[in-house]
């Protein structure tokens, strides 16, 4: 079985220090979070960023300031932006990162109802100019999945070339809208995918930990972090991403899954190493 590749969602762009006083809002505050994943074995972080009063922003210049200063002291991390962005943003605001060098970032792929009002559009056609863009700039994209009907999107624009193979798969299971985080949910995306296709979960909240474990078993990967889940154990907060990565990296050494190092996971998910990517 192939080394496992982790990856850390440090803030995402809903929780609030009123949630959890550790949900890192200023550039020190991510590398603070950042350094601590990816010291406890995550070779990518996957990165929102805010404003210093925690306001989700797309802005590239904040970006830039960011990643920069994330590989001043990760040097080799894979560092993975959202394009996601926060509700009601447009494309052309959710795409900014991508005018940076990037390695990979992450592509939606369907339509969310977040609760409320709250709709999280991502249309055929978005999806369709997002990824030409992303391949554009030479980015390997993330394909976020939230439950089967995205998954179905995807394959469907894989025939017909808009997305383009190798594919990398992250099941999002357990938000509002999508598909729950159960085990049947899991096992049932995971067989619908391709053989070549690799994949990782993130579960949200209580199904973090129980779907790191299954994705462990199963051969796939794991994404955790402060932005999925801010318990350590039922009832205790996190200390800090690496806490939540360290975790994960228990399970997995009773598992037998040897942990990727950043250049293990480039290989694995076919990132061509280029100078000056992640700058």
């Amino acid at each position: 079985m192939e080394k496992l590749i982790i990856t850390a969602a440090i803030c995402g762009a809903e929780v609030t220090k009123e949630i959890t006083e550790i949900i890192p809002y200023t550039v020190d505050e991510l590398v603070k979070e950042a350094k601590s994943a990816y010291d406890a074995g995550a070779a990518i972080i996957h990165l929102h960023v805010r404003k210093d009063d925690g306001t989700p922003t797309q802005d590239v210049n904040r970006f830039k300031e960011v990643m920069t200063a994330i590989l001043k002291v990760c040097p080799d991390v894979i560092i993975q932006p959202s394009t996601g962005g926060a509700v009601g943003m447009t494309i052309d605001e959710r795409l900014a990162p991508t005018e940076l060098d990037l390695e990979m970032c992450t592509l939606d792929c369907g339509t969310l109802n977040f609760g409320g009002d709250e709709i999280f559009v991502n249309t055929e056609n978005d999806i369709k100019e997002f990824a030409k863009r992303i391949y554009g700039r030479k980015i390997v994209p993330e394909l976020e999945c939230f439950e089967k009907g995205h998954l179905d999107m995807v394959l469907r624009l894989n025939k017909k070339g808009f997305i383009k193979s190798p594919m990398h798969v992250s099941f999002v299971l357990g938000i509002n809208g999508g598909q729950t985080g159960e085990l049947r949910d899991f096992l049932f995306l995971k067989d619908s995918l391709p053989a070549d296709v690799t994949y990782s979960v993130a579960g949200i909240g209580r199904f973090e930990f129980p779907l790191a474990v299954a994705s462990i078993i199963e051969g796939g990967h794991v994404r955790v972090g402060l932005e999925d889940n801010i318990y350590i154990r039922k009832g205790v907060l996190a200390k800090s991403n690496g806490e939540l990565v360290q975790k994960v990296v228990r399970f997995a050494l009773e598992y037998g899954r040897e942990i990727a190092t950043p250049d293990e996971a480039r290989k694995i998910l076919g990132i061509e190493v280029q100078d000056g990517k992640g700058m």
